[in-house]
């Protein structure tokens, strides 16, 4: 089978070098240009970016040539898509001009409420990719946009998913511990946060809140119903290097006993699982029964980064659930995601 040509558009970035982690040696996808700021074109990747990674740059990723951002790679490089995690602040004018060519996955928080685009966990609403051809007739591109969530709500939808469609949901509470790998390399400094929890992730709570709706909501009349779920998010950057932590507060519908719940974890698969797709984690959830996990440093790189860890379950009372869950916030919350949101497409054959 040939492979796809894939361009890493932010290639230098945290997640950038993700993304080069998860598709080395690919069986769909193989990179093809590995693209950034006009700082770094012109110079190989091992020039141009610090690797933050266990262990070292790929030999053949250390010596490509870093492009510049600019559609006309799409050509030069004979790219079939790009996966994306370049700034907000770029991202509506960046992005759009790729889709108007090719399929874009991003990572990027700037399309992902927009009506008419896929806001996808692969396992959670793989309908959502209904909204393509609508996409592609509203903005008159070839190509499209699909979003994966932010990083904290990919890890907390995912285990929300089987209890709603188990016992329903009427509100969820839920205080994030982040680790500083989600702010970049240069994002939290070493003073503000040794010996220290910071309560404030600017813009994280509203992601959470407005995030989880969409992704559990359902598809009517060509656009996503928001499920009618109150949503109420906490957000605190702790000093693990990687994997988010959460404690989840959940209102049920309907009651439940504790071995249910577990039971319900335990068995529940999506559509990538089904499929075998290369990236999918079988199970994509892992129950742990002890009193103290999942751990950020213990369970962050179960599944490969890809499956979240749920521990800590307690029936509080009638209809209400505590839960704690841990997720690798730069594989399944941010490049793994979008990796496996690009597998699904092509066995959907939309690439």
């Amino acid at each position: 089978m040939k492979k796809l040509n894939i361009g890493i558009l932010g290639a230098t970035g945290m997640v950038g070098q993700r993304f080069i982690g998860c598709l080395e040696n690919h069986p769909y996808f193989q990179i093809g240009c590995l693209a950034a700021s006009e700082r770094s074109a012109g110079k190989t990747y091992k020039e141009a970016a610090k690797w933050h990674l266990s262990g070292d740059i790929p030999d053949d990723v250390a010596k490509m040539k870093v492009a510049e951002i600019d559609p006309k790679i799409i050509d030069e490089y004979d790219l079939d898509l790009v996966f994306s995690s370049i700034p907000a602040s770029i991202a509506r004018d960046v992005e759009g001009a790729f889709a108007q060519q090719i399929p874009v996955f991003s990572n990027t928080k700037t399309y992902r409420m927009d009506d008419d685009v896929p806001l996808v966990i692969a396992e959670v609403n793989p309908e959502q990719y209904d909204l393509i051809p609508i996409q592609r007739e509203n903005r008159g591109w070839t190509g499209y946009i699909v979003t994966n969530g932010n990083c904290s709500t990919i890890g907390l939808v995912l285990p929300l998913k089987p209890i709603m469609d188990e016992f329903g949901l009427e509100w969820v509470n839920v205080t994030t511990m982040q680790a500083l790998s989600g702010a970049g390399y240069d994002g939290v400094s070493s003073m503000a946060i040794v010996d220290n929890v910071i309560p404030f992730i600017g813009g994280e709570e509203d992601k959470l809140e407005i995030e989880t709706v969409k992704m559990l909501g359902k598809l009517e009349g060509g656009k996503v119903k928001n499920a009618d779920i109150d949503i109420f998010a906490s957000c605190n950057r702790v000093q693990s290097m990687d994997g988010h932590l959460k404690s989840v507060f959940v209102g049920t519908t309907e009651d439940f006993d504790e071995e249910d719940v577990i039971a319900v974890f335990r068995k529940f698969r999506g559509l990538p699982q089904e499929a075998k797709l290369p990236t999918a984690p079988n199970p994509p959830i892992i129950v742990r029964e002890e009193e103290d996990r999942p751990q950020p440093r213990l369970d962050r790189d179960a599944g490969n980064g890809m499956a979240i860890t749920v521990g800590r379950i307690r029936r509080k009372c009638e209809r209400k659930l505590k839960f704690t869950c841990l997720s690798h916030n730069t594989i399944r919350g941010a490049a793994g995601a979008s990796v496996l949101n690009a597998e699904l497409a092509k066995y959907m054959k939309l690439l």
